[in-house]
């Protein structure tokens, strides 16, 4: 009776411990959506995840603080925010309105080993990244000869789509800066719950500058690229959410909040 005992334990064990290793590869492999993008530049701010929530997903990502209140970095399990002042600092508690996240783990390291500017840098990221159709965490560091960036002043009710506050913007520009860009490639047919394309937040060395990113020119950089096979999203359970028009087209709104103006 006792062996039989035993080799149920034993039997449950590897089944407990093939679980949580495939539980820990789904996350490791994982991009976690705090919010729906549309959703959040359709204006609705009002605070929801907790950061220690966010990040038991991922060490790396991006988004927005609590009210708009700036341009949210998540790097090496820090969170990090740029007010509208410049005024960036590491952020020991407090909610999201949206960000997304992964646990980074690069499958590809590449020095290009010549300048860049933004558009070169992607069309170079898509020439060594195979899967057209893939998603993935890209981490630039190195060294900048020019990074602008930007960031929202925090936001009152009644709230307006993020298209609408671009004359609220602040940008910030910086010369010869070392860094990080954090930030994704998302394929087409996540637009919507997502951003589609290339989207990059900086943070600067000395971890006092940062913001989402609006133009560069990449000096001497490495590219990490860590190719993710799923994602994950908790939906914000207010009734702003429950009664948002999903109708509407926001193509046009979603590339002016990422270029930082209207074509």
């Amino acid at each position: 009776m006792s062996t039989s005992k035993n080799l149920i334990k034993f039997a449950t064990a590897l089944l407990c411990l093939a679980f949580n290793n495939s539980y820990a590869q789904q996350k490791q492999n994982n991009l976690y959506s705090a919010g729906h993008a549309g959703a959040f530049i359709g204006g609705l701010y009002d605070v929801y995840f907790p950061y220690s929530e966010v990040l038991q997903h991922g060490d790396f990502g991006l988004g927005a603080p609590e009210l708009l209140d700036g341009e949210l970095m998540i790097f090496k399990g820090v969170p990090y925010k740029t007010q509208y002042t410049g005024k960036t600092t590491a952020i020991k508690s407090g909610t999201t309105p949206y960000a997304i996240a992964c646990f980074f783990k690069a499958g590809k390291t590449i020095k290009p080993g010549r300048t860049l500017n933004k558009e070169t840098l992607f069309k170079y990221i898509d020439s060594v990244t195979a899967n057209t159709n893939g998603l993935y965490a890209i981490h630039v560091s190195g060294k900048f000869g020019y990074i602008r960036t930007r960031a929202f002043p925090p936001v009152e009710k009644p709230y307006r789509p993020l298209s609408e506050l671009l004359s609220n913007q602040r940008f910030f520009e910086f010369r010869e800066i070392k860094g990080d860009l954090i930030g994704f490639r998302v394929p087409d047919y996540m637009e919507g719950p997502f951003i589609k394309g290339y989207h990059f937040h900086f943070l600067s060395d000395a971890k006092d500058a940062g913001g989402h990113i609006i133009d560069l020119i990449a000096n001497d950089v490495t590219i990490e690229i860590n190719e993710l096979t799923g994602y994950t999203m908790d939906l914000p359970q207010t009734e702003s959410f429950k009664n948002f028009d999903f109708k509407k087209d926001m193509k046009e709104a979603v590339k002016s909040v990422e270029n930082g103006k209207k074509d």
